[in-house]
């Protein structure tokens, strides 16, 4: 198993704005520079499943596997002989709202899917995670 995590703490915005922004799936493309497009298929719960274009990648369809509103949720993608999982965090601290992104990568072909697919989205992740700041500001 693989994971890698990257955590922001900031005073900017709060658990609402910052959820209200990451779980409007259909305008990921307006903030983060990766994405070309996606699409909830559905309601944001778990279960129910996501298609996602980063730019420069084929289209993805990735499953909702937990919810728990204003705190965490998690995707899962699958790939053969492997799963990634994309755990967003929200936590309240004393000094302000403490945001992670964990990617986890598991399975026989991990190892080919962590250099052609999780290692380019861990090194977004620090741009990705200002702009999520900088957009939520605005709700």
């Amino acid at each position: 198993m693989w994971t890698k995590s990257y955590s922001v703490t900031t005073k900017e915005v709060t658990k609402e704005q910052i959820w209200k922004l990451t779980t409007d799936i259909d305008h990921w493309k307006n903030w983060d520079e990766t994405v070309e497009d996606s699409k909830l298929l559905g309601e944001f719960k778990v279960g129910e499943y996501f298609m996602l274009k980063p730019k420069g990648g084929p289209k993805v369809k990735i499953k909702l596997v937990e919810i728990i509103p204003f705190k965490k949720f998690t995707d899962q993608t699958s790939f053969p002989l492997a799963k990634m999982y994309g755990e967003h965090f929200y936590e309240e601290t004393e000094d302000g709202l403490k945001i992670t992104v964990t990617m986890t990568m598991k399975g026989l072909l991990s190892k080919i899917w962590i250099k052609l697919v999780a290692n380019d989205i861990v090194k977004s992740l620090p741009e990705d995670i200002i702009n999520q700041i900088k957009n939520a500001k605005k709700l």
